[in-house]
């Protein structure tokens, strides 16, 4: 898509369709749509004059779109169905997600309609959380977005998009990224169950992340946090990315790092700072990240900052 469309529609809803952003975008994460309407009872949906072809659908035929939608339905009800999820129940104050790629359609209650909330979004950003799993496929329903604060988010976002803001203002990818973050809280707490692991290994992370420097004792950390040492690794790498001693290890390189860059810290002592028993130990993991070892890598530094 290469135009930008802008309008405006009875009772106050809007929608508008942006330039698709260049592949060399700087931020990341883009906006291409993004609009509200008030669906009153009885109305045929969806009303097929609002949307470019590419985006028009009907319930018997539904669609597949190239890039993800966030829908936030803040009143009303209704079904989607999607072909990794099936059909779903959609009440007021949830919000669903639409796949690249993925056939689905949804439509609110005849009797009832709702109000829907939506945005379009692409970029390298959102490319990385759906292959991450943060926004599984099979699990498009966002049934706690009241809460996680997502309404907010899309709200602020969509007074840009009617301010007509370009694009490639910054501020816009700023409230992408807003919006994504909202819909990764209300992903996690979908299951009560999932929601109490991940609070447990939230905590667990800010523990690590204050303690980083001190002697660490995992299963210890396990017991204080009420989990098997076995399930808090599991989840732990699974929500960071990290096992919980390489995320360890992570901020203590990461440390390390930036003293041996700010001045002419011994090793010994650097490696004191940051935990490790001994400057060798730290030469030897900081090696096995880095490519190099602490002195060469400090030099080569120097060089490439005096030029």
């Amino acid at each position: 898509m290469t135009f930008s469309m802008s309008k405006m529609i009875p009772d106050n809803t809007y929608i508008r369709y942006l330039p698709q952003p260049s592949r060399q975008h700087p931020w990341g994460v883009a906006v291409t749509a993004g609009g509200c309407s008030t669906i009153a009872p009885g109305t045929v949906y969806p009303p097929a004059s609002r949307h470019p072809l590419d985006h028009r659908f009907d319930w018997e035929t539904g669609r597949t779109l190239e890039a993800l939608q966030v829908v936030y339905i803040p009143n009303g009800s209704g079904r989607l169905e999607t072909a990794a999820h099936g059909r779903t129940r959609i009440a007021s104050g949830m919000a669903f997600l639409l796949h690249p790629g993925e056939w689905h359609r949804y439509q609110p209650d005849r009797r009832q309609g709702w109000v829907e909330s939506w945005v379009e979004l692409t970029g390298p950003t959102v490319r990385a959380l759906l292959q991450s799993g943060v926004f599984p496929a099979a699990s498009p329903i966002l049934r706690r977005a009241q809460s996680s604060g997502l309404g907010e988010a899309m709200e602020a976002l969509h007074l840009a998009l009617r301010q007509d803001m370009a694009a490639t203002d910054p501020e816009l990818a700023a409230l992408c990224l807003r919006v994504l973050a909202a819909a990764a809280r209300s992903a996690e707490k979908n299951d009560p169950g999932d929601s109490a692991i991940a609070q447990k290994i939230a905590r667990g992370e800010r523990i690590l992340a204050a303690r980083f420097h001190e002697p660490v004792n995992l299963e210890q950390l396990a017991r204080e946090l009420g989990v098997a040492y076995s399930y808090f690794r599991r989840e732990f790498k699974a929500r960071t990315g990290f096992s919980p001693w390489n995320y360890v290890l992570h901020l203590r390189l990461g440390r390390a790092r930036r003293l041996l860059a700010g001045g002419d810290s011994k090793l010994e002592s650097v490696a004191q700072a940051v935990g490790f028993t001994s400057g060798f130990q730290l030469s030897h993991a900081f090696k096995r990240a880095f490519g190099q070892a602490p002195d060469p890598w400090r030099k080569n530094l120097a060089r490439t900052t005096a030029r």
